[in-house]
Parts: C-alpha cells; structure tokens; sequence
C-alpha cells in the first residue's frame, strides 16, 4: 500500500497521534507526516504511507497556508494560549490601523527566531524539553518568507490573520513578534493550516473516516503534483531500473525544461525516480537528469 493521505486534523492530538491511527487504519508500518502540526492546530496534514514516505521531504519543502487567531495583551512562555502567562495588559487602546501596519512590516524576507517550545533540537536535545525544565537557550535566526498576510478581522482584543509562508515559519511566533511590536504583546489562540503546496483544506480527510476505513490513498504521482511530470520510453525504463539516469533520446516526447529543473519520471502511471535536468552534464555524467530519488520497480 503506497500513497498520499491529506487529513484534517483535529484539535487537542499530536501529528504522531495521526500517524499511528494512520498505521493502523491501513496495516501498514511505513507511516509519517509532513509537516508537525501542534496540538493546538487543525487542518492539513499530509501523510505518506509505504513507499511515499521517501516523498515527504518533498511535501514538507512546499509553501503553506494559515489562517491564526491570536489575542493582543497576553504574552505567555509557549507564545500561544496553551501556556504560562508571563505578562498582560490591557490593549483596548491599540487601534485597527495600528494593527495592519504592523503586520505589514512582516511581508517579504524576514529572519525569525524559533520558539523554545519547539521540536528543534540543541545537542541532540528537543527545545520543548529544556523548556518545559526552565531552560532556556539562545536560537539561531532563521530566515522564512511571508509573501502575504491579510488581517481578516479585528474582534476586541482578537485579531485573525490570514498568512502565506516558506517552510520552517511559526505562526505563534509571528503572533507573538506583532505583538511585541504593537507594545502590548500578544499569544496565538488557534491555528489552522488550510493549505500545503497543492492541496487545500477541501481535498482532506476527517481522521474519523479514515479510521473507519473510507478513505482511498492519493498516488505517489498525484502527491507531487506540483513537480511536472515527464515521461519514459521502454529504453528510460530500463535505465531507471539499473539506476542509470536517462538520456533526452530515453524520454517518450519532447521536452522543454529548464536547467536544474525537478521533474517526476514516469511509466505511465507509475512514479520511476525524482530527478534535476541536467543537460551540461555537471552533476550527472551517465545521462541528462540527476537521480535524486528512484524507484526501480515504479511505485
């Protein structure tokens, strides 16, 4: 069984929670997510199962959608509402345009220093625990991109936000960030991913469904469907399945591709190996494509 799961998670449960009832829905060991949701958050959570787990590095790399909510006037240890309150004020004074110009200033490149509550390691460490300790360690900046955020409502103190994003972004923390700009501080109050890559929230899956057996796995060609896929001849196929990349003349039709382009190489339907195009030969001497990923028998 090999294949794509796009569920929606639903709040109060870990992404490995999902995977486990994933592995026993399915029977199937070979079972992980792309992209950890917190148990706060809902929403798409992408599942590789069988052979499309060597996908997952792929799905996790695609930009993401978020739709966050979060309250101005509290700052907690966590940066969203599951934590401890390290501070409040009132923040009645902070007006709507206050608000939207501040979060202005986050749209584009931008760098962002990771929460310590976090899955991110220090010495082999997870961050989340030296924080539940009271430890607290310096984190690297890392730079992410916003390339859009829209403030969809101001309620009182509550303020939605609708964000496009690079992987590796925290919301709570871009919450928090705003917060701490605006000089009254804030903490996220719920999360939810609405989009990744080329799936959207109405393409997915309740977890109940899936546990109850109704569900049918995307393909692994499907599950890329962001990446353009090219086809094999009979003499590609065999190439591939020596793990040899192949030549222009191994392809079944003509192609027009860009230096250093990903592509999916297909059999039909089957997915036979993630490639670059590499047509000066620079990383690849056998053939025109640099094999990232193969899959001899095609999955």
């Amino acid at each position: 069984m090999n294949g794509l799961l796009i569920i929606d998670k639903p709040q109060g449960i870990t992404s490995h929670t999902v995977v486990q009832k994933v592995r026993r829905a399915c029977d199937v060991k070979r079972v992980g997510h792309a992209g950890t949701l917190d148990p706060l958050a809902t929403g798409l959570l992408l599942i590789g199962v069988g052979s499309c787990t060597r996908l997952i590095e792929y799905l996790v790399a695609t930009d993401k959608g978020y739709r966050a909510t979060f309250r101005l006037g509290r700052v907690t240890d966590s940066q969203d509402i599951t934590g401890q309150v390290v501070s409040e004020q009132p923040a009645d004074q902070i007006t709507a345009e206050q608000i939207r110009e501040v979060c202005s200033h986050y749209i584009g490149e931008i760098e962002q220093v990771p929460p310590m509550f976090s899955a991110l390691k220090q010495n082999g460490v997870p961050l989340y625990r030296l924080a539940r300790q009271g430890i607290e360690v310096e984190r690297q900046k890392r730079k992410i991109t916003i390339t859009r955020l829209d403030v969809e409502s101001i309620d009182g103190v509550e303020v939605t936000i609708y964000v496009d994003c690079t992987k590796g972004t925290y919301i709570r923390t871009l919450c928090h960030d705003i917060g701490q700009e605006l000089g009254c501080g804030a903490c996220m109050t719920s999360l939810r991913r609405v989009r990744s890559g080329p799936f959207d929230e109405s393409m997915a899956l309740s977890l109940d469904s899936i546990i109850q057996g109704d569900f049918e796995l995307l393909s692994p060609s499907a599950a890329l469907s962001g990446f353009e896929a090219v086809q094999v001849a009979v003499s590609g196929r065999n190439r591939l399945r020596e793990g040899i990349p192949p030549r222009i003349e191994d392809l079944s039709s003509a192609v027009d591709l860009q230096a250093q382009q990903q592509v999916v190489l297909m059999d039909g339907e089957k997915l036979m190996a993630i490639a670059s195009y590499d047509p000066e030969h620079e990383l690849e001497s056998r053939g025109d494509f640099k094999l990232l990923k193969v899959f001899p028998s095609g999955i």
